[in-house]
């Protein structure tokens, strides 16, 4: 439990809502930070996204995977796609960058304010 500490915790929860998205959670100032991707998240470099920043989540989200019923904001089936730890490399207010120790993404990512306050740009950083 003590690397938990050391190193914060992401996850990606694919979404089946109104549009298929993907949730991008990091663990941030005691929540998760969030962020709607419309499209899978990119594995390799050269490939960008758009992100759009919504609501922080409580940190016991990280695990949830079900079905929120008809009616209810987000309705739909949501699944893990991807999680584990994360190194913070930087942080500024319309700039994160990030190493995320996934399953399924590896990596140096970076998130870039652009448009506005919600929208950002996700993308895999080249390995130098």
């Amino acid at each position: 439990m003590n690397e938990r500490k050391n190193k914060p915790i992401f996850v990606i929860q694919k979404h089946a809502a109104r549009r298929l998205h993907y949730d991008l959670r990091l663990e941030m100032d005691g929540v998760l930070k969030s962020w709607a991707v419309p499209k899978e998240p990119p594995k390799t470099a050269g490939v960008k996204r758009l992100a759009v920043q919504v609501e922080d989540h409580p940190i016991e989200y990280a695990n949830f995977e079900g079905i929120i019923p008809e009616g209810h904001y987000g309705a739909g089936k949501v699944e893990i796609w991807d999680k584990g730890n994360y190194i913070l490399k930087e942080r500024t207010e319309n700039k994160i960058i990030f190493e995320l120790e996934g399953e399924r993404l590896k990596g140096t990512y970076c998130l870039i304010r652009f448009r506005g306050d919600k929208n950002w740009l996700f993308f895999k950083k080249k390995e130098t």
